[in-house]
This record gives structure tokens, C-alpha cells and sequence, in this order.
């Protein structure tokens, strides 16, 4: 006995002092294409490291209070957000329990049990047992567990990013259509006025004798399809409307935003800055690194399986016929155990695991350099568009401008009999058209704002926690 006790200890020693050691592979970031600055982006300029985007919520810089109101219900009742915030709740908890793994576990069982034969008594027995065991980390198995679940959890909470920025950007987008074609709507209603108008003033020419029944039936056509125009706008701004409902968390019959026709363009300055700050500002790619990282921690874990389980166990117990008996100490007992397991043959498993383990790991780097050029090209068509569709625009006034003249002009023509009603209806129809361009451009305008700063992460950086 007295040699088994040093024994014993030098056992528990060596398992302790082995808990440090690890199989894993060291983790390092994957490598990905570099670039000093955005092809799209002229005179470029790296942006201030406390720019715009990381003062404050993105929205605001549009300048509208009733997007800001709007956007802050997406956080509170979106239920995207909702699931996504749940699984990170749950990402946590895994860290939790892993954590748990790595420490010793504690019971306490009591019992109470009453036999006998009949005619002959009964016996009662009680037993009040502590026990306690543990696994101690010799190969770094438990801590690879819980390197991985960190890292989950951190991949969970770039992924609740990821949907609030969604939400909020469809959001806003969404939100500026519906202004738009509020804009749009207010131009037709001025032109079926007008169109009003020129009809009555045909039907008068033609009722003493000035101008041909045609010219009656074109201005009837032309205002039919004004109002069949108007009513299509009602109609996709209806759709916008419910979306936006369902965005912030209401049925679309308990939602309504009211009508804005004299919709303003605000257009704010979006600091880009170099290619490599989307490695911090985008929560998808960051959530695609976490997910390189537990992979990494997985192969430690899959590793592990080719050295033995240690455990350690104890436990501390009495028992008696009665209750007072267990509080004896003449009646306790204890015990102390130390127990290793190997496997020795299962096929190929273990190695299959680990080589199943790396190839995730290698499938986890390539989405995540696959993330990473898809949000540098993102950032290319946005910037790409936010310059031609500047152009676009002074293109478009021009045009809108031009054609209201042409109008003018032809109307004039026409009520000095100098030109027939179809180039009055030409004309009106080119008009119109040209002022509907130019609001939809400057929409888009908007639109495309809001997906450039989705494409830099919407001011979201790394280590940012919900």
C-alpha cells in the first residue's frame, strides 16, 4: 500500500503537468488578394479612421427622421434579426458548455431502500454518496472544444450583424423607392391635369369645327393611359409599403407611411478607404474567418482521438441501517480511481476523421477568400455606379429640361394650326418620360448610396459585440 500511494500520486502528477500540451495546428489567417486601392474610385483618399460611418447609426447620414424611426424598429421586432440574435444566444451557451468540460464534476446521490420477508420484519438501509470526476486536457481535446465553440460564437454574432445590415439596408432602399414614386406620382397627377385640360381645349376645337375627330380620341388615349400609369405607381408603392411593414415587424394592415410628394434627394459623402479595411468592416468576411478558425480548432479535436482518454474519479460515501449512521464516521468510505483508454484498431477512423477535419478546414478557407473578392468586386460596382449614375443624372435634368421646351413648343404649334395632335402627343409622351428618368436616377442615386455602405460594412468593425 505504502508504494502504491507515491505511485498514485506520480500518476495524477504527470496527467496534470501533460494538460498544457496540444495537438492541434496553430491558427493563422488565411492569405488573400491584396490591393493598395479600388479600381472604381478616383482620386482616391483613405478615410479618416474615426470617419462617418463609425460616429453613428449609417441611416442618419441620409438626413431623414422618418427613416431613422423606421430603421431603429428593424433592431427591436425584425424577425430575421430575431433568429439570428437567437442563434448567437445559443453560439454563447456552446462556449458555456464547453468551458464546463474543462472542469471537474461534482454529485451527491442519497438513497433509502426498505426490505423484508413476510412474518419475518423489515430492514431499511441508507447510503449518502459524494462523488467526483474529471477529465484533465492532456491533449489539448477540451480546449480545442472550446476554441472552437469562441469561435462559433464569434462567427454567430458577425452573422447578427451581417442581418441587421441587411434588414437595414432593404429597409432604406425600400424606404426610398416609395419616395420616389411618391415623386413620380405627384408628376403624373400635374400631368393628367394637363392632359385634362388639352382634351377639353381638343374637344372644344372640335366641336366648332377647328380640329379632327382623331385629335379627341389621341387626347382620350393619352389621359386613359396617364391614370393606367398612376394606378400601376399605387400599385408597386403598395408593395413597397408592405415590405417595409414586414421589415419593421407589423402586418402591413396595421402599417402606413404617408405620402411625400415633394420628396428631397439627400445624398451623403461615403468615406471608402483602402481595399484592406473591409477585412474589419464587413461582418460577413469576418464571420467567414471565425469559421476558418473553428475548422483549425476541429482538426485538434479530430487529432486527439489517436491518444489516450485520461480520467480521473473519486468518491466519498457511508452508509447504514439508520439515518444517523450516514453522519458516522466509522461508516465511511471512499475511493479513488485513475483510468486510461486507447484504441487500439477501428479501420481507419481516427485518420479518416482527422483528414475529414482537414479538408473542412481547407473548404472553410477557400469561402472565406471567396468572401473576401466578392466584397472587394461589391465595392467595385457600387463605386462604379455611384459615378455613372452622378453622370447619369446631369445627363438626365438636361434631357427633362430639353423635352419641356420641345412640349411647350409643339403645344403652341398646335393651337396655331400649325402642326397636328400627334406630335403634341409625341411630345408630351417624350416629356413625361424624361421627368420620370430624372427622378428615378435620382433614386437610384440613393439606392446605391445605401448599398455602397452596405458593401463597407455599414461602419460595423471586428470586435463590435451586439
Amino acid at each position: 500500500m505504502q508504494t502504491y500511494k507515491p505511485f498514485r500520486l506520480t500518476l495524477l502528477a504527470v496527467a496534470i503537468s501533460l494538460a498544457g500540451c496540444a495537438v492541434g495546428p496553430a491558427y493563422q489567417r488565411p492569405s488573400v488578394p491584396e490591393s493598395a486601392a479600388f479600381k472604381e474610385l478616383e482620386g482616391w483618399v483613405p478615410a479618416a479612421p474615426a470617419d462617418a460611418l463609425e460616429r453613428g447609426p449609417w441611416w442618419q447620414l441620409f438626413g431623414d427622421p422618418e427613416l431613422d424611426s423606421l430603421v431603429a424598429g428593424v433592431v427591436v421586432s425584425n424577425q430575421n434579426v430575431a433568429v439570428a440574435a437567437a442563434n448567437y444566444a445559443a453560439a454563447r451557451a456552446a462556449v458555456q458548455q464547453q468551458r464546463a468540460a474543462l472542469f471537474p464534476s461534482v454529485s451527491l446521490g442519497l438513497s433509502a431502500d426498505r426490505s423484508g420477508v413476510r412474518g419475518q420484519g423489515a430492514d431499511s438501509s441508507y447510503r449518502l454518496n459524494l462523488g467526483g470526476s474529471w477529465e484533465p486536457d492532456v491533449w489539448g481535446r477540451l480546449r480545442a472544444g472550446v476554441t472552437s465553440a469562441q469561435a462559433g460564437a464569434e462567427a454567430s454574432a458577425a452573422d447578427l450583424a451581417s442581418a441587421r445590415l441587411a434588414s437595414q439596408g432593404e429597409l432604406a432602399s425600400n424606404y426610398f423607392t416609395v419616395r420616389a414614386l411618391d415623386a413620380q406620382s405627384a408628376l403624373l397627377v400635374r400631368t393628367i391635369s394637363g392632359y385634362e385640360r388639352e382634351l377639353q381645349i381638343t374637344q372644344n376645337r372640335f366641336n366648332v369645327g377647328i380640329a379632327a375627330r382623331t385629335d379627341v380620341l389621341q387626347a382620350q388615349t393619352q389621359l386613359a393611359n396617364a391614370r393606367s400609369e398612376a394606378l400601376s405607381l399605387r400599385r408597386q408603392r403598395d408593395q413597397f409599403e408592405h415590405a417595409i411593414a414586414v421589415l419593421v415587424g407589423k402586418a402591413p394592415s396595421q402599417f402606413a407611411l404617408a405620402a411625400r410628394p415633394d420628396w428631397k434627394v439627400s445624398l451623403p459623402e461615403v468615406p471608402v478607404g483602402v481595399p484592406a479595411t473591409l477585412l474589419q468592416r464587413r461582418p460577413d468576411i469576418a464571420a467567414a474567418e471565425r469559421e476558418v478558425a473553428a475548422a483549425n480548432a476541429e482538426i485538434g479535436i479530430a487529432r486527439a482521438a489517436y491518444f489516450p482518454n485520461i480520467g480521473l474519479s473519486g468518491s466519498l460515501g457511508s452508509g447504514g441501517s439508520r439515518v444517523g449512521d450516514l453522519f458516522s464516521f466509522s461508516n465511511a468510505a471512499w475511493s479513488f480511481g485513475l483510468s486510461a483508454a486507447q484504441s487500439i484498431f477501428n479501420a481507419g477512423a481516427t485518420r479518416a476523421s482527422v483528414a475529414g477535419a482537414e479538408a473542412r478546414h481547407q473548404a472553410a478557407v477557400a469561402r472565406y477568400r471567396q468572401t473576401v473578392l466578392t466584397a472587394f468586386a461589391d465595392v467595385e460596382d457600387q463605386l462604379s455606379a455611384t459615378r455613372v449614375l452622378a453622370q447619369q443624372q446631369d445627363l438626365r435634368r438636361e434631357a427633362s429640361a430639353a423635352a419641356d421646351l420641345v412640349e411647350q413648343q409643339i403645344l403652341n404649334r398646335y393651337r396655331a394650326g400649325q402642326v397636328g395632335y400627334t406630335e403634341v402627343v409625341q411630345a408630351q409622351f417624350t416629356a413625361l418620360t424624361a421627368r420620370r428618368s430624372l427622378v428615378q436616377v435620382q433614386s437610384d442615386r440613393q439606392t446605391v448610396a445605401v448599398a455602397l455602405i452596405q458593401s463597407l460594412g455599414g461602419g460595423w468593425h471586428v470586435g463590435a459585440q451586439p
